[in-house]
């Protein structure tokens, strides 16, 4: 997701809910069920408590940084995981622990209510759980304060007005990084333009930083840590959780977060049920609020003001699979080129 846009869960995501525990370890027992994810999971504590108490397995939740990063761990330890299952792996970075055959094949019951729309292939190893849109967002509040007009489109990020007050993420340990990498490609297809562009954003100072996390909490004028930097790389949906804000629509690439079961995992059983569960409704009911992602489930009802804070944009940026495969790697080592790093 969205997982990643999980704005409110990166306030949280440290939070331990009743009989549910954050580890660091591999499962020790055959009632223990060990989910590897990214830093911004978190569903209500009565919705991960209504996992035990249906299964009677005790669900230990390991986080890592971004799901970039999750992906590179999950593939340097294929066959041999740290857990049993994995949330978070998302439509840039899927190859990665596909080719690396880090993943088994697993069909949930539940495959065909909606997920099956996103899939990336037979067999059916990553399990589409959420998805959402890596957008440009503005702080409207501090542009209306300032009598400056906000950026309305990813070129104006380069123009004289807004140097030095927009901060993305790298594309090679951030998921909404890649994506709004993704979403420059798409917009300047031919060869050498998108390089260009990063050309012109570098000489507009922007900022780059890690993750999500570090962007919209910390650097970001609206997030929690009131930063420098009034634009940010995050989602259409942000807005919902922070409404002096606006995400620019027609700066959007379609992210898909998935879930799969880990080949070695030693609880393959509980690692099936856990990708049911988050197939489930109760928690694809709370992923909006509590992770700000669109459930994939059909017929799940999003909050009601999403319809006015967080529509979705009407032609996101999106393409297939196996062209980022294909060139992922290519176009992250021409980025640090551009980028100096």
């Amino acid at each position: 997701m969205l997982r990643q846009l999980q704005l409110a869960a990166a306030l949280v995501a440290l939070s331990v809910g009743a009989g549910v525990l954050s580890a660091c370890g591999d499962s020790d027992s055959a009632d223990e069920v060990v989910l590897l994810t990214h830093d911004s999971f978190v569903l209500p504590d009565d919705v991960l408590a209504s996992f035990e108490a249906e299964t009677g397995l005790t669900l230990k939740v390991v986080r890592e940084a971004d799901a970039g990063q999750l992906s590179s761990s999950i593939a340097l330890t294929a066959g041999s995981p740290r857990g049993d299952v994995v949330y978070g792996i998302d439509n840039t970075f899927a190859s990665r622990v596909l080719d690396a055959d880090a993943i088994e094949p697993y069909t949930s019951p539940d495959n065909n209510l909606g997920p099956q729309e996103y899939s990336l292939g037979e067999p059916n190893r990553l399990t589409a759980i959420d998805r959402g849109d890596v957008c440009v967002n503005v702080d409207s509040e501090w542009f209306t304060e300032r009598n400056v007009t906000p950026p309305a489109d990813l070129e104006d990020l380069t123009a004289a007005e807004y140097k030095g007050l927009t901060v993305v993420m790298d594309p090679a340990t951030s998921s909404p990084g890649m994506a709004f990498l993704l979403s420059t490609i798409s917009a300047y297809p031919d060869e050498g333009q998108w390089e260009a562009y990063w050309e012109r954003l570098k000489a507009n100072d922007v900022s780059v930083v890690p993750g999500w996390t570090e962007a919209y909490n910390q650097e970001f004028t609206a997030g929690e840590g009131k930063g420098s930097k009034p634009i940010v790389v995050s989602y259409a949906s942000s807005p919902a959780f922070l409404p002096t804000t606006k995400a620019l629509l027609n700066t959007c690439f379609s992210q898909i977060e998935y879930a799969g079961v880990l080949r070695g995992a030693e609880n393959v059983e509980g690692a099936q049920k856990v990708v049911d569960f988050l197939l489930g409704e109760r928690a694809q009911a709370a992923m909006p609020e509590s992770m700000y992602v669109y459930p994939v489930r059909t017929g799940t009802p999003l909050p009601a003001d999403w319809a006015q804070f967080a529509p979705q944009p009407q032609a996101p940026a999106s393409m297939p699979p196996e062209v980022i495969a294909k060139n992922r790697e290519t176009w992250q080592q021409e980025w640090r080129t551009v980028m100096g790093r």
